[in-house]
This record gives C-alpha cells, structure tokens and sequence, in this order.
C-alpha cells in the first residue's frame, strides 16, 4: 500500500535538496506536487486542502535545521502532517467490559469480513491470551456459516453453530448465552454484507447491534474501493455507534487514499490493516508507522514485533550455537531461514519495512520472481536426502537430476538454489566469531539486520 504515494512525495522532496531555506517560492511547486500526489492516492479533496494548509503553515518561512537539508525538512513535516490526519497514536480494542467483551463486525459485500473475524480470533487467541468465540449471524450468502465454522475449527478457537433459517437477532442471543456458560472473554459476531443504501438490511444491523450490545463495533472495509470505502464507512457510522475501522486488502492497494480520509472524514480510528488471506495477516494500525513507510524510512518497530511473534527463537538460538562451535551452515539451515522469512510476510514485507529499502529503485516483479525462486528452493532442499543436506559438495550430475524431478523443478532451478546457499554460507563464515552473528539472529537492533540471518539472495 502507498507505493504510488511514496514514490510521489520522495520524488518531490529530493527537488528542495541544495536550498538553504523554505521561502513561499521554493515551496510552491512542492506543495503543488505534494498536492497531486495526494489526489491520485485517491484522497478525498476536502482532506487534500487540510492537508496542504497545515503544511504550508509549517513550511514557510522555517529555518533549516543545520543537520537537514530542505528536502529533509519537508518529509519532517510531511510525516508529521501524515501522522495528525491518520491519527496520533494506534487506537486499540477495548475490551474492558464483563466478559464476554462483543464486538460486532459490520461491512459491505465482498469486504471480508468473515476471514477479518477470524484473524482477529486468532489475534486476540495469540497475542492477547483471551478464550474466545465466534459466531455468524449471516444468514444470507451461501455457506458463509460454513466458512466461519472452518476457519474457527483451523484457529482452535470456540464456533457458536448458527443456521439459515434463524433470525440474526436470534443468533447473536444465543451466541451470547453460550458465550457467558462457556466462560468466554470475547465474542466476535459476524454479519452479513450489506450496501448502505438498503433500508431494511441497514435497519436489521441495527437491531443486531441492539441485542449484542457490542463494546466494539468495528466497521470492515475493502480499501481498494478507494472514496467509497470512505463514504459507505460516513454511512453506517450514522446508522451504527462506530467504534473502529479494520482495512482490508492493503496489500493490494498502492495508493491508500482510504487509510488517509477515512479517520478525518468520519473520526473513527484505522484499528487493523488486514493483508493477504493468511490467518496471521492482520497487523494494529499505528499511523506514525504508516508515515513513516510512506516517505520510504521503513519501520523498524514493526519489524521487531513481527520478528518476535513468527521467528521460531529456538531454531535461532540453536543455529548461532551451531556456528559458534565451528560447524558450518548446511542446507537444512538455509531452508529455515527462507522459511523463517516467509512466516514474517515474505521478502516484500520485508523490504517494505526496512529503512532505505524504498529508494532503491528495484524492478517491477523483482521481488516476485526472488519470492518465487526461495519458494523454489524450499521445494528443492526438502527433496533432498538428509546427508546431501549436510554435504552440498555430495551433490553433482545424477543428484541434480533426481532433486529436480523430485521437487517439480529444472536442473537449473537446483543450481541456482545452490550457488545462493553458497553466497548465504560465506557470509555466515564471516559473521562467525565476531560477535555480530548473535546480535543479528537473536535481535533487531535500529538498523540491524533482521533475525534468523540475513536475505538469503
């Protein structure tokens, strides 16, 4: 998300590079670019004026920091303009409520809400310890009760049975009894989809909200839809006491107009940013994150929470003792660290967070095809036996032929595989022993290497 965004604004700042100071005339055609930008990121017009007003009451006139340069000065007050119109700080869930804590999930069609409850099931399992329950009063697209069912099933968490011939009021009161004999903290109550301009289904939420009596309603919302996902958000917030948006698909959206209209428009915080179907994609919204990947600066904290919660620990501690005691980094190794590097959302995510990253200008479909060769090579090294895991060197002519057919893949394919764990394990050789290879597999220190050893590419 933001690509288009991040690519504008950089581009904007490095023309203020080399002046010595913000004049009205300097800044000029920078708020002109900065206000293009804005406007094809899909934010509304209303909020692009806000915006550029308060940052060219900032910007003019400024003295230049000795240690920044005019440009730097400008992403300085961009990033904190961005910050004010998402929001100072994450807003998150409030739960403080006699158990069970509800929390009504309202949306569109098509928005995902359904995969949203139960990442936040999982979420809320995970991260926060809570016994929870989900239930779908949905009672109007095909196996939508089924979907949820399966998905609470894969998560282990508690699944109120509901049917299609219920009331949804009927099935939220009977979620909620199960819920309190079941001793539950929380209930995430499903709804169906449902257009802003229907009268009776808007008029049905409404009297689901009243017998849940939610302490969160959170409103689910597609962000490619771009202004409607702001305008339909207005409209159940004045049908609905919102307490949150989750925003859906962000992985699929360059440009993020929504994330940046919706909390000025309708000021109700962005509490999650959902990504991609896994069940771990959904991540809090913390606005001066999101500031700070949109003007390409990365975001370190959110890569050492993400590194916390999906590096396997103790594979890490046991490779550095590995390395420690002189035995060398083998295949099964390398495969972890591929695989340690997709459970964090893959090379994307990866760069996407790390400071500099955006400025190096790499090929549309680069990252993609370095995704798909890792995944390649985890395919490659399972089809291997343990001992050519362990002596590369083992593997020549016949090998690579049986490896190849074995894992679906080209002769090539497994020489490629190879000659990257080579340039991995030479690197690892010269990490050893000084005291850098325990920091960058335990830790991310700012500007640290991510754990679990570096890209292997």
């Amino acid at each position: 998300m933001f690509e288009q965004l991040g690519d504008r604004l950089q581009s904007t700042v490095k023309k203020l590079r080399g002046q010595a100071r913000l004049s009205e005339e300097n800044i000029s055609d920078a708020m002109r670019d900065v206000r293009l930008a804005l406007l094809e990121a899909d934010v509304s017009l209303p909020v692009v004026k806000s915006f550029i007003a308060g940052l060219r009451e900032k910007a003019v006139g400024m003295d230049v920091s000795k240690s920044l340069n005019p440009g730097q000065m400008v992403i300085k007050l961009v990033e904190q303009e961005l910050v004010e119109l998402m929001g100072a700080a994450n807003d998150g869930l409030n739960l403080a409520q006699q158990p069970p804590a509800v929390i009504l999930v309202a949306g569109l069609q098509g928005a995902g809400k359904t995969t949203t409850v139960a990442k936040l099931a999982n979420l809320l399992k995970t991260r926060e310890g809570k016994r929870v329950m989900v239930t779908s009063a949905d009672v109007y697209r095909p196996a939508a009760i089924e979907q949820l069912a399966t998905l609470a099933a894969s998560i282990d968490v508690d699944f109120c049975p509901s049917t299609a011939d219920q009331t949804p009021v009927a099935i939220v009161q009977q979620a909620l009894t199960q819920a309190r004999n079941a001793v539950m903290d929380v209930l995430l109550i499903d709804t169906a989809g449902r257009q802003h301009v229907d009268q009776d289904l808007m008029a049905e939420i409404k009297a689901v909200h009243q017998a849940a009596n939610p302490i969160e309603t959170l409103f689910v919302v597609d962000s490619m839809t771009g202004q409607d996902a702001v305008n339909s958000a207005k409209a159940f917030d004045e049908a609905l006491p919102l307490s949150g948006v989750i925003l859906t698909k962000t992985d699929g959206d360059a440009r993020g107009g929504a994330a940046l209209s919706i909390r000025h428009v309708t000021g109700k915080p962005i509490k999650f940013l959902g990504t991609g179907e896994k069940i771990d994609g959904l991540e809090a919204f913390h606005p001066d994150r999101v500031a700070s990947r949109i003007l390409g600066m990365g975001d370190m904290l959110g890569l050492i929470e993400e590194a916390e919660q999906k590096v396997d620990q103790q594979k890490a501690e046991k490779l550095v003792k590995k390395l420690k005691k002189g035995k060398g980094f083998d295949l099964e190794d390398y495969r972890d660290q591929v695989a340690q590097m997709n459970s964090m959302g893959g090379l994307e995510n990866l760069l996407d967070k790390m400071p500099g990253m955006g400025n190096l200008n790499i090929p549309t479909g680069a990252v993609g095809g370095m995704t798909g060769d890792m995944n390649k090579s985890i395919a490659i090294i399972n089809s291997m036996t343990p001992q050519e895991r362990q002596f590369p060197a083992l593997i020549k002519g016949g090998r690579k032929k049986r490896i190849a057919a074995g894992s679906g893949t080209q002769i090539q394919d497994v020489n490629k595989t190879l000659k990257q764990f080579s340039q991995m394990q030479k690197m690892m050789k010269k990490m050893s022993g000084k005291g850098k290879l325990a920091k960058m597999m335990r830790g991310m220190p700012p500007g640290g290497m991510p754990p679990g050893g570096g890209l292997p590419f």
